[in-house]
């Protein structure tokens, strides 16, 4: 007989998240629809939404493009790409996920005050803003991932792009643990503002090294936080 306790609790909104796509026709490489329209569509809360999507995309169901929207996934590409992100989730402390972060992204913003174009700065203040904005943390995170991938793009090189998504992608898939946040928004003196601030101050003065000195202390910034009691 099995232990109940032992059985896999089912997630209602990943099945629902899993009919809907099943009963809605989309095929390989087709995109979902927006988040807003599946949060009303199948009456599911963004943070529910979300983690379903996270799921999906750990699985390799999905993929997702900041700013573009989630696409489902080419069948074999996405179970070999799935097990790898997987395995490197697996094997990647939060700690080493943040070093990687602090060699990439630095070089990355460095490559952006060189080649960011007018719309990639706007794009980028705008995130930048919205983060400030933001009415709760998801909202911020979401900005604040779009903020990065901008910059990212900004580069104007596909290579570190494709390393950035890469890198996104492994990011959610390693166990960070239970954040607590202690507010339920960002308040309006929180750090990461001040250091959005002077990543896109130095991209949009063509200043290489202070972008790339920018984001390092911003990300250092971070990790500091993240890792304070460790």
């Amino acid at each position: 007989m099995l232990n109940a306790s032992k059985l896999v609790k089912r997630d209602p909104s990943l099945e629902l998240l899993r009919t809907f796509i099943a009963d809605g026709g989309y095929a390989s490489g087709d995109r979902l629809p927006a988040e807003r329209e599946l949060t009303e569509r199948l009456a599911l809360t963004r943070t529910e939404l979300r983690k379903a999507l996270d799921t999906l995309e750990r699985e390799g169901a999905v993929w997702r493009h900041v700013g573009k929207g989630t696409f489902l996934a080419e069948e074999d590409a996405a179970a070999a790409s799935s097990d790898e992100i997987v395995d490197l989730g697996r094997k990647l402390t939060p700690f080493r996920m943040m070093r990687s972060r602090l060699v990439i992204e630095p070089a990355i913003a460095r490559e952006a005050a060189i080649n960011a174009s007018g719309d990639d700065l706007r794009l980028m203040e705008r995130a930048m803003n919205r983060t400030r904005d933001a009415t709760t943390w998801a909202e911020y995170e979401e900005q604040d991932d779009l903020l990065h991938h901008h910059v990212a793009t900004a580069s104007d090189n596909l290579l570190l792009v494709a390393l950035f998504e890469k890198l996104n992608l492994v990011r959610r898939a390693v166990s960070w643990g239970s954040v607590v946040r202690s507010s339920v928004r960002p308040s309006p003196t929180h750090t990461s503002f001040a250091e959005h601030d002077a990543i896109v101050a130095a991209i949009a003065a063509r200043d290489a090294d202070a972008a790339h000195d920018a984001m390092r202390t911003h990300l250092r910034s971070v990790s500091d936080r993240l890792f304070k009691d460790a």
